[in-house]
């Protein structure tokens, strides 16, 4: 299995003491600007979380395409869309247009989403899900239909006077490949069959909306390996690819010391209630670059995963976060069996 990682960011902006990214634009500029840097220190994907009605990333695309303009290696990507908010067949002009700039590299994480600050928030966005109250439905309902436009379904009847033709009108550009690089982040071991039995990859977080009182790590694997069991089932011809999202947070100085050098808990799993059930939530990895690269090296899941994704604090910036990525791709990610991917420039 070859190990990738990449990095997560959920381009969280605010003007408060200490942020580095006080506005909008500065946190999307700043988005890119990483993505330029993991490249150029060998990490293997830029991931963007993607929110509604927050002081975070929301639109996804402008900031992918900008990224696969100026990048030649780097996967690039989400973790994950929220489908009930997105209108299907636009994302999927967008995606394909977005993948054919970057040549084939774009790795699009989607899913029910999150809790949200706003109430049915799709529903302000014009996408009405009746008495589903969670909008679990509507997504996979959106889903299903933004899968078939990307895999070149007839979507639209063809206007004879105009086209010439009869029959339907398949979304325009398509992106050959695109159709494989489609991840769901699933919350539960249920919810990672069905993305198995559906054919997409499989997107696993740093809290699972369940648990059964054994460690995350362990309750993560269990979820992978149902995963690859029912894809296994499914009889699907190509490999899926399995990733789970990790918090790493090197100590190696005075500065990362005052940042996340006091311990809070964190290093620990914690449960907890998420939009009304049980919830477990991994523990951050912090500390000395020897002791994480131990310590991950013991993590079930991440061991099972082929992509680790790493989240960052990119209020801090971006010189700090690509010390950070800098710090983990030089001394812990070889530990989880991870190579350092050479920029080969043309």
């Amino acid at each position: 299995m070859q190990k990738k990682i990449g990095f997560l960011s959920f381009g969280h902006w605010q003007a408060a003491r200490g942020s580095q990214t006080r506005t909008a634009q500065e946190s999307l500029l700043q988005a890119i600007d990483l993505a330029v840097a993991a490249e150029e220190i060998g990490i293997d994907g830029a991931y963007f979380r993607v929110h509604h009605f927050a002081r975070q990333a929301a639109a996804p695309f402008p900031v992918l395409a900008a990224i696969a303009a100026r990048t030649k290696r780097i996967e690039f990507g989400t973790a994950v869309v929220d489908m009930r908010y997105e209108n299907p067949l636009y994302m999927a002009e967008e995606a394909a247009a977005t993948d054919l700039i970057g040549d084939g590299r774009l790795q699009l994480g989607i899913s029910r989403g999150s809790p949200e600050p706003a109430e049915r928030g799709w529903e302000a966005f014009g996408y009405d899900s009746g008495e589903d109250l969670s909008g679990a439905d509507l997504a996979r309902t959106h889903t299903e239909l933004f899968r078939a436009a990307i895999k070149g379904a007839g979507i639209a009847k063809a206007d004879l006077k105009m086209t010439g033709m009869s029959g339907r009108l398949a979304i325009q550009p398509q992106s050959a490949g695109l159709p494989e690089r489609i991840w769901w982040g699933a919350g539960t071991r249920k919810t990672a069959v069905w993305t198995a039995e559906q054919g997409m990859n499989l997107m696993s977080s740093t809290l699972l909306s369940e648990d059964t009182g054994v460690p995350f790590s362990e309750l993560q694997a269990e979820q992978i390996q149902l995963y690859r069991d029912a894809w296994k089932a499914a009889g699907w011809q190509h490999e899926p690819r399995v990733s789970v999202s990790r918090s790493v947070m090197p100590i190696v100085d005075d500065i990362d010391r005052m940042y996340f050098g006091a311990r809070d808990g964190s290093d620990q799993d914690q449960v907890g209630y998420l939009g009304g059930g049980i919830a477990r939530f991994g523990k951050s990895y912090i500390g000395a670059p020897d002791v994480i690269a131990a310590e991950l090296a013991k993590d079930q899941a991440v061991l099972d995963a082929d992509t680790l994704l790493l989240t960052v604090p990119n209020q801090l910036g971006v010189e700090y976060n690509a010390k950070l990525l800098k710090t983990i791709a030089d001394h812990i990610a070889p530990a989880i069996g991870w190579k350092r991917a050479e920029l080969q420039i043309a």
